[in-house]
């Protein structure tokens, strides 16, 4: 089978939230030939360059939406007429609140683009401005886009255009010959396959472990955005995202949180399928055999170092273990910072544990130790999870929490808000506390301190709910299966003869030589005068002999 994966800063560059998961996949099932398609965020990424690929993946597509993109095409008066009306119904649909215009004016810009080359020069233009603005005072438009000023809309014409630059590219010709079309991401990853599904019927399926639309909402809320701008793009991924989900054929969602957000967006519930991230269990197992290991007066905690996992609250909370249990220790690993985040944390730390000594003549130490993934006593993540028995995790928001797993792995007890997908990982084998409640933090870890053997316990349940769920075995299993189902139940697409019937064609008739039909098997076709013996000699001299026609 034949699977392309259409990725957006991840697979297959060295850096991207999507790289490892996959890698997996695309190394899980070498039965199966991969062609990548990637979108690449940044400059940076693509200078530290890819990941080494295994040999079935056959071919890798690139493309930037950071760079500039001037095509250097000037339409023709037809052309011009032609876009416009395109991108009115796009932006129509965008400003509205009528999604239909939306796909239309999307897939009619897809159709100029291939035919035209390109769509960058078009929609920096003059027309598509004023088209906007156009769309913004039309009645009916939503109240938060009808006060856009120029700067507004020149800034929204600017980011549109990387949006939709996916639709200048050839990809989704190249997609026609693929079996299954696999879009690691929702918003502008999955465009090259919606317009494959949409022109040749591709099945398309579409992974998100944590939502697009979600994502976007979250990155765009800082007060000094221009509101104009915040509420047409919100508006655009929207549109986007409502349209991905009527078209796929199948929604794989990494948890219920994120199946939840489809279903609101009108995903439709019979074609979900929830396939959790898988990740490598082995890495942990010595760890997670080893209950007995790490300080049991120690908590740890492991993550990214930024204001959304609310170590500020998690510091005020350790105060409060301090005073039940004055022995306890906080150990914070970090595998990434935000500067200024990790020297307000630091500097809290300080103010509120001031360092100790036992004795006048001893040097001072601070119960809060902030630490690095790979340091000396850390070099990977399995030993910070050995440093203590109870693992926190204190966000505020949260999708799914990759931590919170790996500590299961491990066999450690938790204790963790009430955030994203962490109720469903969890399950049952954790303490869960509203989020932004030092008390409630502090007390769920007090308990968890002073009744070792109930640690254990959890641990032990976590570790044995991990194993089942959440492996690469069980992740690359279900993607294997959701692939054979595309396959199986989608429509049958014309092949280069004009045949139309599913496994009409073998996947051995892709192989260079005479695989499909030996020549030994080929029946003689009598010629126009009866001479069956003329009609078979010519018949063999036609076909070369190859080596499938040797004896097995």
């Amino acid at each position: 089978m034949r699977i392309g994966l259409l990725t957006e800063g991840g697979y297959p560059y060295a850096t991207g939230e999507a790289r490892l998961w996959c890698d997996r996949l695309v190394r899980g099932l070498p039965q199966h030939e991969f062609e990548l398609y990637a979108l690449s965020r940044s400059a940076e990424q693509e200078e530290r360059g890819r990941v080494p690929l295994p040999g079935h993946v056959t071919r890798v597509h690139t493309a930037p939406l950071w760079a500039p993109a001037d095509d250097g095409r000037s339409y023709g008066r037809r052309e011009r007429r032609r876009f416009a009306a395109a991108f009115t119904e796009l932006v129509r649909g965008i400003c509205g609140a009528d999604p239909a215009r939306f796909a239309d004016g999307l897939y009619a810009l897809a159709e100029l683009a291939r035919d035209q080359g390109g769509l960058c020069a078009a929609l920096r233009s003059e027309t598509a401005v004023r088209a906007v603005e156009s769309a913004c005072r039309a009645p009916g438009a939503d109240r938060s886009v009808q006060r856009a000023q120029v700067a507004d809309l020149l800034e929204f014409v600017d980011e549109l255009e990387r949006l939709l630059r996916p639709l200048s590219l050839d990809w989704y010709e190249d997609l026609r010959e693929i079996d299954v079309c696999h879009a690691a991401a929702g918003g502008v990853a999955a465009l090259p396959g919606l317009l494959a599904k949409r022109f040749f019927g591709v099945p398309l399926l579409v992974t998100e472990y944590g939502v697009q639309l979600r994502a976007h909402y979250l990155e765009h809320t800082a007060q000094d955005e221009r509101p104009a701008v915040r509420a047409l793009l919100a508006a655009f991924h929207t549109r986007l995202a409502g349209e991905i989900y009527a078209r796929a054929d199948l929604l794989t969602p990494g948890n219920a949180h994120a199946r939840r957000w489809q279903e609101r967006c009108g995903a439709p519930r019979e074609r979900l399928r929830t396939i959790y991230p898988g990740m490598e269990a082995d890495r942990f197992a010595a760890v997670g055999e080893d209950p007995a290991c790490g300080d049991p007066d120690t908590l740890v905690w492991v993550g990214r170092i930024e204001p959304a996992k609310d170590l500020i609250a998690l510091l005020h909370a350790f105060a409060e273990v301090r005073k039940a249990q004055p022995s306890a220790r906080l150990r914070i690993f970090a595998t990434a910072v935000v500067p200024g985040y990790l020297g307000d944390c630091r500097s809290l730390a300080a103010q509120l544990f001031p360092d100790e000594a036992a004795d006048a003549h001893a040097v001072g130490e601070n119960p809060v130790t902030f630490e690095e993934i790979g340091g000396p006593e850390a070099p990977y993540p399995a030993d910070a999870y050995g440093a203590g028995r109870v693992v926190v995790l204190s966000s505020v928001i949260e999708g799914f929490p990759i931590t919170l797993a790996e500590a299961m792995f491990c066999g450690r007890a938790t204790v963790s808000t009430d955030v994203g997908a962490v109720c469903e990982v969890i399950g049952g084998t954790g303490l869960v506390v509203p989020p932004r409640n030092p008390r409630a933090l502090a007390e769920a870890c007090v308990s968890l301190l002073r009744d070792p053997e109930r640690a254990q316990r959890l641990g032990a349940a976590a570790r044995a709910r991990a194993q089942e769920l959440f492996t690469v075995e069980q992740n690359v299993t279900a993607f294997h299966e959701s692939y054979l189902l595309l396959l199986a139940h989608g429509p049958a697409r014309p092949d280069a003869a004009g045949a139309g019937v599913p496994f009409e064609q073998p996947p051995e008739a892709r192989v260079p030589g005479h695989w499909a039909t030996p020549t030994w098997a080929a029946a003689p076709v009598p010629d126009a005068g009866g001479d069956l013996g003329a009609a078979a000699g010519a018949d063999s001299a036609a076909v070369p002999a190859t080596s499938a026609e040797a004896p097995v």
